[in-house]
């Protein structure tokens, strides 16, 4: 079974959004200036907009298991030895190298509540990253590594 990650909001995101919209209706419902008000509505519009649009974790379809992700970057000569530690050991993968290049991007998707991890490696092919494994399943602990 391919393995699929979709974005929704974590409570973090919906209390953001939710401090922005009271605080925002706190200043307008104040009787106070109307650069105070004109702030209030700044805040509040802010607040709407995040609702909307702010998605920080992400659900494996098919569960309820909510995932953070982690990204990291490499140069595309590593494509061999990563795709190896990839399948057999996520902690042999040396992140001294990040940001190096970016040929290559390994995605985590890691939930500290369930102890699980997914891992996948991605080589950039003209504008946009192509899958180069399948996701390989791992304890957190296993890639504590990638996601620091």
């Amino acid at each position: 079974m391919e393995k699929e990650f979709s974005r929704v909001r974590s409570a973090q995101d919906i209390i953001i959004s939710s401090i922005l919209i009271v605080a925002g209706a706190v200043l307008v419902a104040l009787p106070t200036s109307a650069s105070v008000n004109i702030v209030g509505f700044f805040l509040i519009f802010a607040g709407l907009i995040l609702v909307f649009t702010l998605k920080t974790c992400y659900r494996l379809e098919g569960t309820k298991e909510i995932y953070r992700k982690a990204e990291k970057f490499f140069a595309q000569s590593k494509k061999d030895s990563f795709t190896n530690a990839i399948s057999t050991d996520p902690g042999k993968i040396d992140t001294s190298e990040e940001d190096k290049g970016n040929g290559l991007r390994v995605d985590v998707y890691y939930s500290r509540k369930t102890g699980k991890a997914y891992c996948r490696l991605y080589e950039y092919i003209p504008y946009r990253y192509e899958p180069c494994t399948p996701f390989f399943e791992y304890k957190i602990s296993q890639v504590e590594n990638i996601i620091k």
